[in-house]
């Protein structure tokens, strides 16, 4: 049986040469390997094109590389976790090219199972598109993306035996697994090696021919940046939990549904198990439970908002291509976004705003155009008026993808591709609604 070579954190980073494409795992700092770079922060290796969902926090894993400027370019879907790469971006001190998190994650995969590229519906009518190789497939447009290879993987895994088998823990599959297929050189930092043969062939995730290293190496809380918070409380503003009640009420027993960032996260702690629903986490879990009320951070999975979860039964953890696989062959019911702009047209706009230090569209494109269903919680207005407008004045997400819009003062569906007020929030009338949307709709009532 094979024998994978054991080695230090200190020669595992010397194995990255200048100019180097490093693929790095994780999700936020869930599943990433966050010793081996910091290793690599230690040596002087520059001019490196760093690939992977977002780069570290502050001062933390690729956050740590990119204050020593051994970053030449980054390559990712959601910068906007740590601001000094959104700064180094915006500033032109680092290249950047985003990639929609589902489309990277099967670029990935795609390049380590020897796929020069996919076509995929993801970012069609976005600036992200622009320039891409365009194709019109059983009649819907998609975009070109290319498969994506290293030189060098940095992964994460919980456990491994001495011929390089891997096993993963919770949410912390996320990109590893497409990752160690895609690189020529696949260094595995492990919290435990064990003999070969101790670990069940039948729940490998990762098989030994694709690891070269392993390091052996324990992570702490720590080392899990932000998504170390447990049983951390807010005060949530009335106008908020309205919304997610109502958009709770959209939901029905047997659904698979996922919920972004912000207002949508607040319907998790809504949900009872007995509800039936089944909550969807791109970064790979199906069956999220609420909120953990005490213990540590690494006892639990992570959800989309890196924010520790619990799980109910039955749930499921996998990698990244197959969460977003999940998304876009219409496996999920009902997406729950934020938003910050809605047409007339269906159109969606949430993830950029000129000016402003936002760089990441995460999982919303493929989200927004992979559900079979797409709710848009947000408050109705901003300092700058409607939200709810005639056209996107703002970078769009999904061309004619909401059915639903639910704000603090009125629920709108789309019906036959027109915009459509069907109810009014408790205390508001007609007239205030009206004042209020920029966007022509018809009443009903």
């Amino acid at each position: 049986m094979k024998q994978v070579p054991i080695i230090s954190l200190q020669e595992a980073a010397e194995l990255v040469k200048d100019g180097d494409i490093l693929l790095q795992g994780g999700f936020g700092m869930t599943g990433n390997p966050v010793h081996l770079m910091h290793a690599l922060a230690e040596t002087a290796t520059k001019d490196l094109t760093f690939i992977g969902n977002n780069v570290g926090e502050p001062g933390i894993g690729g956050g740590r590389l990119l204050r020593n400027g051994q970053i030449k370019k980054m390559i990712g879907s959601f910068f906007t976790s740590n601001p000094e790469a959104v700064k180094a971006a915006q500033e032109g001190r680092v290249e950047f090219e985003l990639i929609p998190q589902g489309s990277l994650a099967e670029a990935i995969r795609a390049g380590g199972a020897g796929i020069g590229g996919f076509y995929t519906p993801t970012s069609e009518g976005t600036v992200i598109a622009e320039g891409k190789e365009m194709k019109e497939i059983d009649g819907v447009k998609q975009v070109f993306v290319k498969g994506i290879k290293g030189d060098v993987a940095f992964i994460r895994a919980w456990k491994a035996d001495t011929a390089g088998n891997l096993q993963y823990r919770l949410t912390e599959q996320n990109f590893n697994p497409a990752m160690a297929t895609a690189a020529k050189i696949v260094i595995a930092e492990v919290e435990e090696i064990v003999p070969v043969g101790a670990l069940d062939p039948n729940f490998i995730h990762t098989p030994s021919c694709f690891v070269d290293y392993l390091v052996e190496v324990k992570l702490t809380e720590e080392d899990l940046g932000s998504s170390a918070k447990v049983g951390s409380s807010e005060d949530i503003p009335a106008d908020r939990m309205l919304i997610a009640k109502r958009a709770l009420q959209e939901l029905h027993k047997g659904d698979v549904v996922n919920l972004g960032i912000g207002i949508p996260t607040l319907i998790a702690n809504l949900i009872s198990p007995e509800d039936g629903i089944i909550m969807h986490s791109e970064n790979g879990m199906l069956g999220i439970g609420p909120s953990p009320k005490e213990g540590g951070a690494m006892d639990y999975p992570v959800n989309a908002g890196k924010i520790p979860v619990t799980a109910l039964p039955g749930s499921s953890y996998f990698d990244s291509a197959a969460s977003f696989g999940m998304i876009r062959g219409k496996h999920v019911d009902v997406a729950v976004m934020g938003g910050l702009e809605v047409d007339e047209a269906g159109n969606l706009a949430n993830w950029a705003v000129p000016g402003r230090p936002l760089l990441g569209v995460g999982g919303a494109m493929d989200l927004a155009s992979g559900a079979r269903k797409l709710i848009v919680t947000m408050n109705h207005t901003s300092p700058k008026g409607s939200k709810i407008v005639k056209s996107c004045n703002l970078p769009l997400t999904a061309k004619a993808s909401v059915d639903m819009v639910i704000t603090e003062l009125a629920v709108f569906e789309f019906i036959e591709g027109k915009l459509t007020l069907r109810e009014l929030m408790p205390g508001v009338s007609l007239e205030e609604v009206k004042e209020n949307t920029e966007a022509e709709f018809e009443v009903g009532l």
